[in-house]
């Protein structure tokens, strides 16, 4: 199995599209560098805010070859390969292996109710399956599936499950999965809430697998770097920074508002497929608002001048 480190800063890159919907293979090649160029540890195509929920299988193979071909070897990739389905996880796993994936993030399955056990055997059988690294991804508000802490636990002790990401917001709940996993050598804990990343880091996790890092990547690698170099005031100045764009998140889903906001920022990402694409005119205007103020700080620069 290949070795990686689990670790950082590791974008959800979005996946920039064409006015009709069809992936922008330029733009997705363009952003894979600006996040490189901005000192991110990782990239993750499709997951939440790559919207990989809406993806087809054939789309994902093609973001996937290229965000692998661009990036490189400059920084792992991880390539989110959960399904509904263990037969169809499994499937998509290995095209992901095939293709030259560093790291499989898979989330919990949705929609039907899971018992912890189910859980527990579903990630199993994908394990027993690929060699490859596998980080868990618990993000029960989009799933209806939590994975809890004990299970996590149970899980770390498969060789090739080297991680979980915890998008549930729930602090205790990733502070958990750090206790429970200490005894399981390397096991890294993501936090999947960008405000919670320092906080993350302060309790024994590895980073974040962050969304904000879309518009903001040397922000975001900068929360992490700061940490390892022992300046907890950089970088918790870098955490606060980005509450004022955060707030923006009540406008609409976070991936479209993140995605539109790069979009301000004068890059051709195009708007999120429809029908989760729609950010009202006071939300632009918030959003753009919150973008000038931040590139006066140093935070951001727009494109377009």
């Amino acid at each position: 199995m290949k070795a990686v480190e689990i670790k950082g800063i590791i974008p959800p890159v979005i996946t920039p599209m064409n006015e009709d919907e069809s992936i922008n293979e330029a733009e997705l090649r363009n952003q894979v560098s600006r996040q490189i160029k901005g000192g991110v540890h990782g990239l993750f195509p499709f997951g939440t805010n790559g919207e990989g929920y809406i993806l087809n299988e054939q789309e994902k193979e093609q973001v996937l070859r290229i965000v692998i071909d661009e990036t490189k070897g400059r920084v792992p990739v991880y390539a989110g390969t959960g399904c509904i389905s263990t037969k169809d996880t499994i499937r998509q796993s290995k095209m992901a292996m095939e293709l030259g994936a560093d790291v499989l993030s898979i989330i919990t399955p949705s929609f039907a109710a899971a018992s912890q056990n189910e859980l527990y055997e579903h990630y199993k059988a994908v394990a027993a399956a690929v060699d490859m690294p596998i980080v868990l991804y618990n993000i029960p508000a989009r799933t209806g599936n939590a994975l809890a802490p004990a299970t996590v636990a149970r899980l770390s002790k498969i060789d090739n499950i080297v991680g979980a990401k915890d998008s549930s917001g729930n602090f205790d709940n990733m502070l958990q999965y750090i206790e429970q996993t200490r005894d399981s050598g390397d096991f890294a804990v993501l936090s999947g809430n960008d405000s919670l990343i320092l906080w993350n880091l302060l309790a024994g996790g590895a980073g974040g697998i962050a969304g904000c890092a879309n518009v903001f990547p040397e922000v975001m690698a900068s929360i992490y770097d700061a940490f390892i170099a022992g300046d907890l005031e950089k970088a918790r100045k870098a955490q606060d920074s980005i509450r004022s764009f955060r707030n923006c998140f009540k406008y609409g889903n976070p991936n479209t508002i993140v995605k539109t906001a790069v979009g301000l920022l004068g890059y051709p990402v195009g708007r999120c497929r429809a029908p989760f694409n729609q950010v009202p005119e006071e939300g632009i205007e918030a959003i753009r608002a919150v973008l000038k103020e931040n590139e006066a700080k140093g935070m951001c620069k727009c494109v377009k001048g």
